[in-house]
């Protein structure tokens, strides 16, 4: 139930009159629009077909064949994202990092190799923007890699979506980086997202998100209900390297749905309210589907912001499965289960949100809120280089969504809300740069802020 009008109005006018002086710059963006417009289906549909035609993509596939297999597969990718770049002046660096693995699922040791193509920032590139698909495909023994498993659901409808963002935002500049990633190994035990989470690490990027695309181009349900007008985006509740004293604090302070994960997810659903026609997030309060898993779980591990983005409508016969027809129904992740015009729209929603964020500031640090024992609270936060100012948020401790806010501008690191008690809301603060690109909001303390972890001595060796 949201919050009676009565008291919105009430707490709207109790805000002091400082923001009006300094009005907050317009959050309209068309080069948005612009981005959304440039995605191509066609060029999704051939990429998917291009990924199907190697046969099989299993993580211990064939690496030495240039037609067939994993090693194939990679290469294709790679050459793919060399031309974007060739297309761009040179703007993509392309790396490969690799490990080589064993486990229940790798019985012998075995190169999983990441393809990355990273558009350094102008002028913030530590701060880094990931979109991820995984490259690997299976059947229903998850240890056959000969038979043949097109995947093309699971995952090339992701990797054509990162491609796709690639084509698009390589064509214009952002102040951060944005790392465009084709995984392997997913299917075997997450190896491509551990990859990529090392890498970041020892580069120290500060990953502010990983968007990972995980079957995302179906839109017709195992029970045939329809749904090309949705995406589900699931995100984290609490972060999964949280301490033990940061964990007393969240259960009793509050913060059980503001990890930056679940701030991220809120980003996405602004932005398809505001930038996609007919097309809608629906945020899931879980790291995955239920009992299930991917790339973005690593990534939370390391201790960065990360969603899985998923089709709304998913269809199981589709998924690990043999391909096969038994009664008059199909088996096996074809190309028919592809829906080309929702895997547009959920590419949309991708490259929009990687330029949106990309152009922003930096997420604020230091958010801190005081108040007990007081009719008014404050908020506080550190000054975010760039930013023209800040908007401090709050809403009610059952609401979605943020819902109220307050313009600071300029230097201010503080705001004192007249009236709101403490006690009946959660607060937050995004930054806002002067052509009005704002961040995610930060919610107060550890459990929101959006800080990566300190890097490692050395980076995986890439090929």
């Amino acid at each position: 139930m949201g919050l009676p009008l009565v008291l919105v109005a009430g707490l709207l006018l109790a805000t002091p009159t400082l923001a009006a002086e300094v009005p907050a710059p317009s959050n309209d963006q068309p080069l948005l629009r612009v981005i959304a417009a440039d995605v191509d289906a066609k060029a999704l549909e051939s990429t998917i077909r291009s990924l199907v035609g190697f046969g099989t993509r299993h993580t211990l596939s064939e690496t030495k064949s240039d037609t067939r297999g994993i090693g194939a597969a990679r290469r294709w990718v790679k050459t793919r994202f060399e031309t974007i770049s060739k297309d761009c002046g040179g703007c993509l660096t392309i790396q490969t990092p690799s490990d080589v693995v064993t486990g229940r699922r790798v019985p012998q040791p075995t190169e999983v190799m990441n393809v990355l193509a990273i558009q350094k920032g102008t002028t913030d590139p530590d701060r880094v923007i990931i979109i991820a698909g995984h490259l690997d495909s299976r059947v229903s023994d998850v240890m056959d890699f000969t038979s043949d498993a097109p995947g093309a659901n699971d995952d090339a409808s992701g990797v054509a979506a990162v491609i796709e963002a690639a084509r698009i935002l390589s064509k214009h500049k952002f102040p951060a980086t944005l790392v465009f990633a084709a995984l392997s190994g997913e299917e075997q035990g997450l190896y491509g997202g551990k990859i990529l989470a090392n890498y970041a690490r020892a580069n120290g990027w500060k990953v502010e998100a990983d968007l990972n695309n995980d079957i995302i181009g179906n839109s017709r349900g195992q029970s045939g209900v329809m749904n090309n007008t949705q995406v589900r985006v699931f995100s984290e509740g609490t972060k999964a390297v949280e301490t033990p004293e940061q964990a007393n604090s969240r259960r009793y302070n509050g913060g059980e749905v503001d990890s930056p994960s679940r701030n991220l997810a809120r980003y996405l659903d602004g932005l398809a309210d505001r930038y996609l026609n007919n097309f809608d997030v629906v945020m899931v309060y879980r790291t995955d589907r239920y009992g299930r898993g991917g790339d973005q779980v690593p990534l939370l591990e390391a201790g960065y912001p990360a969603v899985r983005v998923t089709e709304a409508a998913e269809n199981y016969d589709r998924q690990h499965q043999n391909l096969r027809t038994e009664n008059g129904r199909p088996y096996g992740d074809t190309i028919e289960g592809v829906d080309f015009a929702y895997l547009a729209q959920v590419t949309r929603l991708n490259t929009v949100a990687m330029a949106s964020l990309a152009s922003a500031p930096a997420p604020p640090s230091g958010v801190k809120i005081e108040g007990a024992v007081s009719p008014d609270t404050k908020v506080s936060w550190t000054a975010t280089p760039g930013a023209a100012g800040h908007r401090v948020w709050w809403r009610g401790t059952t609401e979605p969504q943020w819902v109220l806010n307050r313009w600071a501008p300029g230097p201010a690191t503080s705001a004192v809300l007249k009236d709101v008690v403490i006690d009946d809301f959660f607060f937050g603060v995004s930054a806002i740069s002067p052509e009005g690109w704002e961040s995610p909001v930060v919610f107060p303390g550890a459990a929101g802020s959006f800080e990566s972890p300190p890097p490692v001595a050395a980076a995986p060796a890439s090929k």
